[in-house]
């Protein structure tokens, strides 16, 4: 199973590391493939005034420190096409983020690595859709269609994470992980997907609590993975503390989800 799972934005090197060591024992679970995300930057926040992150060469320079120091794959986003050279010398993951997946240039470069690209499936696009996403990398990388199977081959993996919901709220359609399933490997976000976007006066919010009752549905379901942001100390985490679970937890619920998963699939 995979598990893409640290904090939202990097708050300094001392706090990242924190975090970092609450999660060793899942990179030596050998049920678990785990890879440690945290992003340099998040240039879609709500306001001016929202903390964005540490920048990008600094940002970089802390994940190559965590990478070193903890022996963990590193997962990051990256949001304009010359970041994603630079990411790739550190991630083994590169993220596209929900509201860029239709960003084609973007999506190009980050296939040109040979890094996985990870997708995340926009709150405004149907689950079928995301197929064309996934033909960006698989066509750059020189497949021709968009299936399970292909998709695992050429390293492109998609990412649902709630869909749009009237204002202020998102709702996960369990049916949109087997769908997109159908065209690539897939992950649940179920942190992002408990997000109340724009609730929080100028930020958004969320509820941590439905986190574990949503992922225990998509392992029901059926997935290939995990995407779980996490703090240690959610309440004053600088960036989506509201839907962040608590560090020190994450290796409780991974191992109630691959029960599940183990028992559904």
């Amino acid at each position: 199973m995979i598990l893409m799972s640290g904090p939202c934005a990097i708050e300094g090197r001392e706090k990242i590391r924190v975090i970092a060591r609450d999660l060793q024992s899942l990179n030596k679970d050998e049920n678990i493939n785990f890879y440690f995300k945290a992003s340099f930057d998040k240039a879609n926040r709500t306001s001016l005034e929202n903390y964005r992150g540490i920048g990008v060469k600094e940002g970089l320079e802390i994940l190559k420190e965590i990478k070193k120091e903890f022996g963990y794959k590193i997962i990051t986003d990256v949001h304009e096409c010359y970041q994603v050279e630079i990411a790739a010398e550190v991630a083994d993951i590169i993220q596209i983020p929900a509201l860029l997946c239709r960003q084609t240039d973007l999506i190009v470069e980050a296939a040109k690595s040979n890094k996985i690209v990870n997708i995340k499936k926009g709150q405004f696009v149907n689950p079928i859709d995301m197929q064309y996403a996934a033909l960006k990398v698989i066509k750059t990388r020189g497949g021709e269609n968009a299936d399970y199977e292909t998709s695992k081959k050429l390293k492109v993996c998609l990412t649902e994470r709630g869909s749009s919901f009237g204002y202020g709220n998102l709702v996960v359609d369990m049916r949109s992980l087997v769908i997109m399933r159908k065209f690539a490997p897939v992950i649940f976000d179920c942190t992002h997907s408990v997000q109340m976007p724009g609730l929080g006066g100028g930020k958004s919010s969320g509820d941590s609590s439905f986190v574990l009752p949503l992922a225990k549905a998509a392992a029901a379901v059926g997935v290939d993975g995990f995407f779980m942001e996490c703090h240690n100390s959610p309440k004053d985490a600088l960036s989506d503390g509201a839907n962040m679970i608590n560090s020190k937890d994450v290796a409780n619920i991974m191992d109630k989800l691959i029960k599940i998963s183990n028992t559904s699939n």
